[in-house]
């Protein structure tokens, strides 16, 4: 008689475990649908001004288009291969560029699940087979995350700077405070402190081996990829027949990212991130354009992200069957 209460309150644990997923994604959908809404609201934006475009806006240049795609994929690749050389920087095995690409762009697929935890364990778990612990391959994801945050940061600045003269002074006081961060913070004593912060908020292990003689030059690494990610965005905005100039455009990109991202509440900053980005082109390209670009930029991103990344995936899932043979040899 005693035991009946036991098994009774697994199944309501794991209701109770399940509601309560259910109800944080709710909050999660709904901070993200109120967040755009204002944002899209405040810039005086509708579907009717999408309606009302010339429909040559939704037809690129192929030319064009196929460099843009061409440059956002080798933004991709770069971020990988940085990813690789962190590791090697932490005291991890070298992994050759063609397979750190593959383990790190399919474990990207994780930042289309909120939070932004999915993204590491991924690179953790498919890291293991690189030769590469998952303590290191981790340490180097929540790096790499926090320097290119900062990249995309100083490159996003140019928007503000592009922009109507009120940005203007806003730019100068965030350079100048971005530039101070920058240089307090490599200071070996604060470069400790903010490391150690950074891998509290992600819930993992700074390692000893972090120099900040390491971080400037990851940062150097992360602002010529993030320059390539801007870039290439600016010429998908050329093949619609948007023009603007390149720092404007190129720069909202940045800047759009940076501020998706900290809404930890939107995966892969969905609805937010164009929600800014209509935002920062308005008043450039209008607010209709802005709009269209913005829609054809979310497509554009995933495809080049997504389709690569399940190829390498469904050639990860073949391989790993038994007596599929080596990765390692594919790779080299």
């Amino acid at each position: 008689m005693e035991r009946g209460p036991g098994p009774a309150r697994a199944p309501e644990r794991r209701s109770g475990g399940i509601l309560k997923a259910w109800a944080i994604r709710a909050v999660q959908l709904a901070l993200t649908v109120v967040v755009t809404w204002f944002i899209i609201d405040r810039v005086g934006f509708g579907l009717d001004d999408l309606r009302a475009l010339d429909p040559s806006v939704w037809t690129p240049t192929p030319g064009l288009f196929l460099l843009s795609c061409a440059l956002l994929f080798s933004g991709y690749a770069g971020s990988a291969w940085i990813w690789g050389r962190i590791v090697v920087d932490l005291g991890g095995p070298s992994i050759p560029a063609p397979r750190a690409v593959r383990i790190f762009m399919v474990a990207n697929l994780g930042r289309y699940v909120p939070g932004k935890v999915w993204q590491i364990a991924g690179l953790a778990v498919l890291a293991r087979r690189a030769g590469v612990s998952g303590t290191t391959a981790t340490a180097a994801a929540v790096v790499g995350q926090g320097v290119a945050l900062v990249a995309a940061s100083a490159v996003g600045l140019g928007a503000l700077f592009a922009g109507p003269p009120e940005w203007r002074a806003v730019s100068a006081l965030g350079g100048g405070a971005l530039a101070a961060a920058v240089g307090i913070g490599l200071l070996p004593p604060v470069f400790d402190r903010v490391v150690g912060l950074w891998f509290r908020l992600a819930r993992q292990e700074a390692p000893a081996s972090l120099r900040s003689g390491h971080a400037i030059r990851w940062l150097g690494l992360y602002l010529v990829n993030w320059i390539v990610y801007a870039a290439s965005f600016w010429v998908l905005a050329e093949s619609l027949g948007l023009s603007a100039g390149p720092i404007p455009v190129a720069a909202s990109f940045a800047a759009a990212w940076v501020l998706g991202y900290v809404m930890i509440f939107a995966p892969a900053g969905v609805g937010v991130r164009e929600g800014f980005l209509v935002a920062l082109l308005t008043p450039h390209l209008g607010a209709a354009p802005s709009g269209a670009l913005a829609v054809v930029a979310r497509l554009w991103t995933t495809a080049v992200e997504v389709v690569p990344a399940a190829w390498f995936w469904l050639r990860h899932l073949t391989e790993a069957r038994p007596g599929a043979g080596d990765e390692g040899a594919t790779d080299e």
